[in-house]
């Protein structure tokens, strides 16, 4: 039976800046967990047939964690039959038999009526148009970071969820994390005041990136197909360790950089703490040097966020850089990091610092599962969990079963999962930023107007905002 899909919905913007900043707010505490909501739940003892898009990689964990929860595994698609057949090996001890794709387009057409729910584990130019594709068809998705590759893939699959009421989940785990939810409960109960500063840097790179593309080509390996890796993309040779596997992250066609792979990690604790929403200005202050085709080695951006919510304005740095690289890596200033120094030998290689009246939260990891604090006065680091200014902050925010166990427990049961596409969505847009930062160059202080998708001044934005794809890769 032919499944036919309906045009993508028009992209909302009802949900305005006021709303948004509410539903972050409620976000800190239990409420949280009374939107957004899911039509259509499909009970404790239902089986969920899921999808799985992208099997290799983190591909791999991602089918084998749905499969843990008792997710029913249908089918299997990856553009490599490697990875489809060691995943073929791997279910059938669990006694599933998925049926094998290496096209998803065509899985979603052939199977989409035994299928409720979907994974998308793909390299990052694919999320999109395959989350996108999957729930037009009212299908359930959890999708790994970055959740979209642009902006207005973004808009759109948050818009879906909503319209559709569907059951999501970004792949950043740390949100899981029980520091990282209690470091937004002390935020937000005041412990070190109003937040001023936010300075976020990661050890991103660490595959290959600030280089041009090597001229030639090379025999396709048995079993790739490169025209289905390409996908939405324009046509390029195969070379052999360039693109796949792991190695596309720094190609603007393929991937988005340090601040993809790991910003929904790192940022992530803070975005939630600080209330951000959507920035007014995002500019590249500093890179090094810059390639037609791949992003920078290393790069400082800042964002500058307005009063929202009681709070002051701030501005968020994102440094990053491979400190094994011959090329020195951007960072924060000594000013800034000196109580850091007093716990650690050297800076650790990716952590996020907040900056407040009273003092500072530091967190010394990608994904916000520990934190610190210096208070005004101190020299040194104190960790959270033991610090006398948080013993009285009480816990408002739910614990995590387990973050793919979070979207099963939203299929079922409706409850959401923290990193539900309505939140996701918001922080993979301030991420996306600074990539569209970085492709206009140094110094070009781009204002931004969030709900609609745009730059006021600087309207050669816009190319960067959306993607276009080839025939046939529509989203």
């Amino acid at each position: 039976m032919k499944t036919t899909t309906s045009k993508t919905p028009v992209l909302s913007t009802a949900l305005t800046r006021r709303q948004f900043l509410r539903r972050t707010t409620v976000a800190a505490g239990a409420a949280a967990f009374s939107f957004p909501y899911v039509g259509r739940v499909l009970g404790a003892n239902d089986r969920i047939n899921i999808a799985c898009i992208g099997v290799g990689g983190k591909g791999d964990s991602d089918s084998s964690d749905a499969a843990s929860n008792g997710g029913n595994i249908v089918a299997i698609c990856d553009v490599d039959q490697k990875s489809l057949d060691k995943k073929s090996r791997q279910l059938s001890d669990k006694s599933m038999n998925p049926k094998q794709f290496k096209d998803y387009r065509v899985m979603l057409e052939k199977m989409g009526k035994d299928i409720d729910a979907v994974t998308v584990s793909t390299p990052d130019h694919h999320h999109g148009i395959a989350a996108i594709r999957a729930m037009t068809l009212g299908k359930h998705c959890f999708c790994q970071k970055p959740l979209c590759q642009t902006i207005s893939e973004v808009r759109a699959v948050r818009s879906l969820a909503r319209e559709k009421k569907l059951a999501t989940q970004m792949g950043n785990q740390g949100s899981a994390e029980n520091g990282l939810r209690r470091a937004v409960e002390v935020i937000h109960a005041g412990v070190i005041g109003k937040p001023l500063e936010l300075h976020v840097w990661s050890n991103r790179p660490v595959w290959p990136q600030g280089l041009d593309r090597p001229a030639g080509s090379d025999p396709i390996p048995e079993g790739l197909d490169w025209d289905l890796w390409l996908g939405p993309t324009a046509n390029r040779p195969f070379k052999k360790d360039v693109y796949h596997t792991f190695k596309w992250r720094g190609w603007f066609d393929y991937g988005t950089g340090a601040l993809g792979d790991m910003a929904c990690h790192t940022v992530n604790m803070p975005f939630r703490a600080l209330k951000l929403g959507y920035p007014s200005v995002v500019e590249l202050e500093l890179a090094s040097r810059f390639y037609s085709e791949t992003f920078p080695k290393t790069s400082r951006i800042r964002f500058e966020f307005p009063e929202r919510e009681g709070l002051p304005p701030l501005k968020m740095f994102w440094y990053d850089g491979n400190p094994g690289d011959a090329l020195s890596p951007l960072r924060p200033q000594a000013h800034l990091t000196s109580e850091i120094l007093t716990t650690y030998d050297k800076l650790p290689p990716s952590g996020a610092l907040i900056v407040g009246e009273k003092g500072k939260l530091f967190s010394p990891d990608d994904y916000g599962a520990r934190f610190f604090l210096a208070m005004n006065g101190s020299d040194q680091y104190v960790p959270g969990d033991t610090h006398e200014a948080c013993k009285s902050v009480p816990q408002i925010i739910p614990r995590s079963p387990g973050h793919m166990t979070e979207w099963f427990r939203m299929m079922k049961e409706g409850v959401p999962a923290y990193s539900n596409f309505e939140i996701a969505g918001y922080l993979t847009e301030v991420i996306l930023l600074g990539c569209v930062a970085l492709r206009l160059g140094e110094g070009r202080r781009m204002e931004w107007d969030g709900l609609n998708m745009r730059s006021p001044n600087l309207p050669e934005a816009a190319q960067y905002v959306k993607r276009n794809n080839r025939p046939g890769w529509e989203a």
